[in-house]
């Protein structure tokens, strides 16, 4: 097996799509709340339902990729989450929306399947370009998204991003049993036994901070973009869902974050690059605060802020694969266990505080968390240090 330019690619446009099924709604919750009769204080449970199937993907469903043929896997689970948007797309009641996006938030999974399949088809000393290639697939799906959805919302409604997505998941199906390589497995690991294994690795230190930096890291990510709808739609903006949409043109400078943040990893630096750049996503809060008053700070900290969080997770992946090189897939999938909780505590955590105490609330709670996960990162810095040495021994 090998990784083409090509594939490299095609993996990228996998995770771009595939994550986009789960985040492409923040831009248009207010006009998904209007249409389904659901209150502001509910409307985060729209982006919290994909996150929730996607906790429980990653659990149960990704570590099949140490298992089987993963190409097959990966084409089975887009099949599947093209059936999820399907459904959302024409869901009439709130509950129909919901087990749509609980669907195809349980098969985006597929992205970390893609990941450890790209990690394990990549050599040793290219595995951080190519993790950082991948993961600026996954911010672009992310953030360009949002272009993408408030462009769609304001020409044909709400309905029409997720029949768009439901075209896109069925060719990149296509696409992926044409163009991937066959995966065979040995056979001889059993479900059991590898769930057993994803268990065992909450006794890792170096996994659990890692972790524990992508739940603190991804619920700040959450925050900035699943409540930062709610004041630019509010006084004294008005602004409509296809210029709130445009602020992830901002964002995508953050999949730069993932390329510098793969070359250095390559370096040895995955660890000061986490530092680092948790201290920049803290400070970053400094400018998205002003949401309610000024927008061009906003636009600033939007840029760092996705930089900073695209450079610390690109860092865990590096770490993390390298150390476990045998079992990519699940240390991937318990890894991104971490990404998807704090993904969803942020998700509700900011449109709850928003209603209760506006913007500045939200802003606090995002730094807060950005915070824990640079403490996090100072009380751990010496492993990923240590498991560097052994990789290298």
């Amino acid at each position: 097996m090998s990784l083409t330019s090509g594939r490299r690619m095609l993996f990228a446009v996998i995770c771009a799509v595939a994550v986009a099924t789960i985040y492409v709604a923040q831009p248009v919750l207010a006009q998904i709340g209007g249409d389904l009769g659901l209150p502001e204080a509910d409307l985060g449970w729209i982006v919290t339902t994909g996150q929730l199937g996607y906790l429980i993907g990653l659990a149960l469903l990704v570590p099949l990729g140490d298992m089987f043929d993963r190409r097959k896997l990966i084409a089975g689970h887009l099949l599947l989450a093209a059936v999820g948007t399907a459904l959302a797309a024409a869901a009439a009641r709130p509950w129909l929306l919901l087990a749509g996006l609980a669907l195809a938030g349980l098969f985006a999974v597929v992205v970390q399947t893609t990941v450890a399949f790209a990690a394990d088809l990549s050599t040793a000393a290219e595995r951080g370009r190519t993790l950082g290639a991948v993961t600026s697939g996954v911010i672009i799906g992310i953030l360009g998204a949002r272009v993408l959805a408030g462009c769609l919302a304001a020409l044909w409604g709400w309905r029409s991003i997720y029949a768009v997505f439901t075209v896109l998941l069925l060719a990149l199906t296509g696409f992926v049993l044409r163009l991937l390589p066959s995966d065979p497995r040995d056979g001889r690991a059993t479900y059991g036994a590898v769930l057993i294994s994803l268990g065992r690795l909450l006794c890792e230190r170096l996994f659990v901070s890692r972790g524990l930096i992508a739940f603190f890291l991804f619920a700040s990510f959450g925050t900035l973009w699943s409540g930062l709808a709610l004041p630019l739609a509010a006084e004294p903006w008005h602004l409509s869902t296809a210029q709130i949409g445009l602020f992830g043109i901002a964002g995508l400078a953050g999949a730069l974050g993932a390329s510098r943040g793969g070359q250095g990893a390559d370096a040895g630096r995955a660890s000061v690059i986490t530092g680092g750049a948790l201290a920049l996503l803290a400070a970053s809060w400094l400018a998205t605060g002003q949401a309610s008053w000024s927008l061009w700070p906003v636009i600033v900290g939007v840029i760092v802020l996705d930089f900073a969080v695209q450079a610390v997770h690109v860092s865990n992946q590096h770490l993390l694969t390298a150390a476990y090189s045998h079992r990519t897939s699940s240390v991937i999938g318990g890894y991104m266990l971490f990404y998807s909780l704090g993904s969803a505590v942020g998700a509700t955590g900011t449109t709850a505080v928003y209603s209760a105490a506006g913007w500045a609330g939200s802003s606090l709670l995002g730094a807060a968390f950005a915070l824990c996960a640079l403490l996090v990162w100072a009380l751990n810095r010496h492993a990923a240090a240590d498991t560097r040495r052994d990789v290298l021994v």
